[in-house]
């Protein structure tokens, strides 16, 4: 927790924890905002796809500009202009002209601001820390993201008790505000900007060859994708399905997320040395608990059974973002994880669809223990392929981090002779690594022997 009393790593923490509250006040608020406007159920869906499609469709185009353009100035600009949409909704708001038209356009926007912060946040990160507390920091800042997202539905209703929704909206706007400031604070490492193209068609064809280059990374967010196409429709459909009863499905939600941020908390202080296989085999863990949650019969079963999925799944985003920002070059980092990002938004989407359908064909019970079954499958096959490449790559022999202003492109290669030659056909670069001295290549070859 030492990383709390870091100044830039606090403001980090902090900025986005409030921005994340202001996520989850804004999704409750402008699904109630819908059912308030046409009490149509068909209507909250449809804002629901127009808050995640949008994100799926340009995130990894969004976030080639935050690798060929400074990141820090890119989030502020985002929140301000977020702020100033949010403001903007408010006033239509105050003057009694919004309408369902307005409000899905007004999200679908909203969310096409937004498409570049979430890569560009994550890959700040290795500019506010230091590589060997990579994993430490992601924990710390999921247990932010996901207390503050938790927090944000569950201050709606006193929010509402005591004003009105165009306060909640306004309160919303103010998040943003805050989130600008805090990044502005930030003083950040300046990466590697050498040897990268600057358009844009290129520098999207770069980094899909970066990603081509470390397959492990490939694996791990194709599982995550696949697996939460999979699992997310069951906790918004299939769980009101299971219990039935409005309060019931609120607290087991809560139970769920609360237990992610334990989860978080715990991974924090807790090494993972092989982030691929780990964040592979928790979707197997994750399984394993929802396979039976069909058959429960009580609710304290069922929240008990929710509470290890929520523990599990702090373990499949965690390893992930920490393997991505440690794989990738700093110059390709924000398009890998916005990648990632586009994937889940696209997931999030049809996931509820293919929960529905399977309830209605086979049942609540077939349905849960079909999702487990699947989640562990994959996670099977997922752990098989990563054997395999291992095996064909072999082990890697680990080397001292580099100081940062080395890192990104340059470093990264030089860190792993292994894969050089094929990040410098990736990079463009002619000679960013320093040719291996007799002594080095001895070193080395001491260093690897058992």
């Amino acid at each position: 927790m030492t990383l709390l009393k870091d100044r830039d790593f606090l403001l980090l923490f902090a900025g986005q924890g409030i921005a994340r509250f202001g996520d989850g006040l804004y999704t409750a608020a402008i699904a109630w905002l819908a059912w308030s406007l046409t009490h149509d159920p068909a209507a909250v869906a449809l804002v629901a796809v127009a808050s995640s499609a949008p994100a799926f469709l340009v995130t990894f185009i969004a976030a080639s500009y935050a690798d060929r353009h400074d990141r820090r100035r890119l989030m502020i600009a985002t929140d301000l202009a977020r702020a100033a949409l949010v403001a903007t909704v408010v006033s239509l708001f105050a003057f009694r002209t919004m309408n369902l038209t307005v409000l899905v356009t007004g999200t679908a926007l909203l969310s096409l601001i937004g498409a570049p912060f979430a890569p560009a946040r994550n890959a700040i990160v290795p500019q506010v820390v230091s590589a060997e507390r990579l994993q430490e920091a992601n924990s710390l800042l999921q247990v932010a993201f996901r207390a503050a997202f938790f927090i944000g539905p569950l201050a709606l209703a006193p929010l509402l008790a005591v004003a009105s929704l165009n306060l909640v909206l306004a309160v919303n706007g103010l998040t943003f505000l805050v989130s600008a400031a805090a990044v502005a604070a930030l003083r950040v490492r300046a990466p590697a900007r050498d040897g990268r193209p600057t358009g844009l068609r290129s520098d999207l064809a770069a980094g899909l060859a970066a990603l081509r280059a470390e397959p492990e990374v490939l694996i791990v967010i194709a599982t995550f994708v696949l697996a939460l196409t999979v699992a997310s429709g069951f906790l918004s459909v299939g769980l009101v399905a299971l219990v039935g009863e409005g309060g019931q499905y609120g607290l087991l939600l809560g139970i769920a997320g609360v237990a992610e941020v334990v989860g978080a908390l715990v991974l924090a202080g807790l090494p993972v040395r092989r982030l691929a296989l780990a964040a592979v085999l928790a979707w197997a863990l994750l399984g394993a608990f929802r396979f039976p949650l069909g058959l429960a019969t009580s609710p304290v079963v069922a929240a008990a059974l929710l509470a290890l999925t929520g523990l599990a799944s702090a373990l499949t985003d965690i390893p992930l973002i920490a393997l991505v920002q440690r794989r990738i070059p700093d110059s390709h980092l924000a398009k890998a994880l916005g990648l990632w990002e586009a994937g889940i938004a696209g997931a999030l989407t049809v996931s509820p669809f293919i929960a529905s359908t399977t309830i209605t064909v086979l049942g609540v019970k077939t349905a849960f223990m079909l999702s487990g079954a699947a989640l562990m499958t994959l996670a099977a096959v997922a752990a098989t392929v990563l054997a395999a490449i291992t095996a064909r790559t072999g082990r890697r022999t680990p080397l001292p981090p580099l100081p940062y202003r080395m890192t990104g492109a340059r470093a990264r290669d030089c860190r792993s002779a292994g894969r050089t030659r094929r990040r410098l056909l990736v990079l463009g670069s002619e000679s960013p690594c320093p040719a291996p001295t007799a002594r080095s290549r001895q070193t080395r070859r001491t260093s690897s022997e058992p």
